[in-house]
């Protein structure tokens, strides 16, 4: 009776954020981010299960379609850490791996059906990562947004954007994020250090872009607190994404993550970590998302 309640709230949560994300942005939106984020949470559940480890099916978080996209995404408990470095490297990294085996060929399909045209007044522009760059640059031969021009996002597009943009912030090497995971497995205790530093870093990045688009925002013909204001709401994700670890880690005793054991990595595993690090380059989006001016 326990397990079958179990799996109806796993399934309710799952269905009523399929409901919050189509409200957000319709069927195909939905239907886009709600596959990469599945293969994302079961790649990290069947790497778990392989192991034989004590994993939940995973939890989607649904939201109000007028606060967010519809969704914060979505969480597998584990119910004791992971201790083993090489089992901690591979479900670390399966989740972000599985999303992007959907997310990469969305993200084609979906600017295939987009358009280029003129960037509408008072329109959001998302942010470019080297990998979404490119992707644009590929199908359209130039780079955009430029000269007043950028896509006209197809829904699945966007969604795929969307993917993309949560793989990044879990792969952030810091602390128990997927990237976090990952550098625990390859660097151990030295991980600590890196995170505190890396945790730094994050409000490192909103301070350069905050004077960035301030200085475009006036620039282009905005008053100082207009400047300021839009800013401050570019970067206030590095701000909030640097308090939830903020959180997290006090969450864990005041360490970034657990203890690992076991020998070190062997050639092929840290190959894989490296291949995570770059991966997370290719994503780094420095300002995720702003108006037009």
């Amino acid at each position: 009776m326990a397990a079958a309640r179990q799996y109806a709230i796993h399934a309710g949560l799952f269905v009523a954020t399929c409901v919050t994300t189509w409200l957000a942005g319709g069927v195909a939106f939905s239907a886009t981010l709600m596959s990469i984020l599945v293969c994302h949470e079961m790649g990290h559940y069947v790497a778990a299960r392989r192991y034989g480890l004590d994993v939940s099916l995973p939890y989607f978080i649904p939201l109000p379609p007028f606060i967010t996209l519809g969704t914060l995404g979505a969480v597998i408990r584990m119910r004791a850490p992971i201790r083993d470095r090489n089992q901690l490297l591979v479900v670390g990294a399966a989740g972000p791996l599985a999303g992007l085996v959907i997310a990469i060929p969305a993200l084609v399909i979906g600017l295939e059906l987009s358009t280029v045209g003129p960037i509408p007044p008072d329109s959001a522009l998302e942010g470019n990562s080297i990998l979404y760059g490119l992707t644009k640059y590929a199908l359209f031969g130039r780079w955009l947004p430029a000269n007043g021009m950028d896509v006209n996002l197809h829904p699945m597009a966007f969604a795929a954007w969307v993917g993309l943009l949560v793989t990044m912030i879990n792969l952030i090497p810091i602390g128990q994020l997927d990237g976090g995971h990952v550098m625990r497995a390859w660097l151990d205790d030295k991980h600590e250090r890196i995170s505190a530093y890396l945790h730094r870093g994050l409000l490192a990045v909103a301070l350069v872009g905050g004077v960035v688009l301030f200085l475009l925002a006036a620039d282009a013909g905005l008053d100082t607190l207009e400047s300021l204001g839009y800013a401050a709401v570019s970067v206030m994700p590095w701000l909030i994404w640097a308090l939830a670890l903020t959180g997290m880690r006090s969450l864990s005793g005041g360490e970034y993550h657990p203890p690992v054991v076991g020998p070190p990595l062997d050639r092929a595993r840290r190959r894989l970590a490296i291949a995570m690090i770059i991966v997370f380059i290719l994503l780094f989006v420095p300002v995720p998302m702003r108006a037009s001016l």
